[in-house]
């Protein structure tokens, strides 16, 4: 749990992060850290003004049992199915955040002061499941500031159309490659146009692109380091930067085409590039390596407690750190490549693993919850 420290409580590189046009999310959630009023203390010190979840950080919160004992006991008197059983608690945690983060989106008029919440993970490879679990989710939740994440798969894609297209507001999450993104971004587009030709607000519908950052780094360098040589070893490090300032500039492109202008003109929001998995997975890089170096307005960064710690004790905010380095981002994936490493090969795998991980976590949970549940005497069949 983060402790505010002096560091915190001034929270200059958070701070200068923020003035930068960036959005601090913390990646993470429990019944703890919200009764115990530290992620309060977060959004009050420390810049945070979202949140973001995941089947793994549920699974870590519920499994540990710490603060769910009574609703668990609840549940279990009233011999619910552990789906139900699961929903229930986590929709529960993310409508106490929501509330919190609740005065932030009214003073941002619904751009920051989110609470993400994915859909069930075994569903990313059905598109008519996935739209009927976010449409119960956006129920369930019941508060204007939630978002419903989707991932991005192939039948992701059409989801997020619909789902937008009924006014829900959508974190599009496992972006790992161009390609994909491009066809997010077009996806959100489809969906505003499906919105305005309900009627609907524009303005109220907002969105965030999640473009995942540290993975990329873990498979890239993995193979350069077989491939022992010195021009694959100056290249490590550098994959999953230059892959997230392309993504930048393929937000910049669309976000300035004549399709949006059109929905612009309509009082639409652009969809947000967001950067996930920003903690760093390698200890020789610096902990703050993907948050100082992915710097750039109308970006998201959204951090797991040690990241968010990290850069407000030694982070290094000097600016944009992304919009000037195109030609030098594609100079590196292109020797990447050079060296045999396929860049499409990469992603899909990243994806496929990411899908996998996810249902494995839910899993997990789903096991950890019946065996709670069985323990106090009740069926969960």
């Amino acid at each position: 749990m983060i402790k505010v420290t002096e560091a915190t409580a001034t929270a200059g590189a958070l701070k200068r992060l923020s003035d930068e046009g960036v959005s601090i999310w913390l990646d993470d959630l429990s019944r703890k850290r919200i009764e115990s009023g530290n992620l309060a203390e977060l959004v009050e010190n420390s810049n945070v003004v979202g949140v973001t979840t995941n089947p793994s950080i549920f699974q870590a919160a519920i499994g540990s049992g710490e603060g769910y004992e009574e609703q668990l006991a609840d549940l279990a008197v009233r011999g619910v199915t552990v789906e139900e059983a699961v929903r229930m608690m986590t929709t529960a945690d993310v409508r106490a955040a929501a509330d919190i983060l609740r005065p932030v989106y009214d003073a941002t008029g619904g751009r920051d002061g989110r609470v993400s919440i994915e859909v069930d993970p075994r569903l990313a490879h059905d598109t008519k499941a996935t739209i009927a679990e976010a449409k119960q989710l956006a129920w369930l939740v019941d508060r204007p500031n939630v978002m419903i994440k989707i991932p991005a798969t192939k039948a992701g894609l059409p989801a997020i159309t619909e789902v937008i297209g009924l006014g829900i507001s959508v974190n599009v999450t496992l972006i790992f490659s161009l390609e994909r993104y491009r066809e997010v971004m077009d996806a959100y587009l489809a969906g505003l146009e499906k919105a305005q030709a309900k009627g609907l607000d524009l303005a109220a519908i907002h969105s965030v692109a999640s473009f995942f950052v540290s993975r990329v780094d873990s498979e890239i360098d993995k193979r350069l380091d077989g491939l022992s040589s010195p021009e694959a070893s100056v290249l490590k490090g550098k994959a999953a930067l230059a892959n997230a300032r392309l993504a930048y500039e393929a937000y910049e492109e669309v976000f300035a085409g004549g399709r949006w202008t059109a929905l612009g003109g309509a009082r639409a929001n652009k969809q947000r590039p967001l950067w996930a998995s920003t903690g760093v997975k390698d200890p020789a890089y610096k902990d703050t390596l993907y948050v100082d170096e992915l710097v750039a307005p109308g970006t998201v960064n959204t951090m797991p407690e040690a990241t968010l710690n990290a850069t407000a004790d030694h982070g290094e905010i000097t600016g944009d750190t992304v919009t000037g380095g195109y030609a030098q981002a594609r100079a590196d994936l292109a020797a990447v490549e050079a060296l045999g490493i396929s860049y499409d090969e990469v992603v899909q795998k990243l994806e496929d693993e990411g899908v996998a991980k996810f249902e494995t976590a839910w899993q997990d949970l789903l096991d950890a919850v019946t065996k709670s549940l069985d323990s106090k005497g009740v069926e969960t069949e």
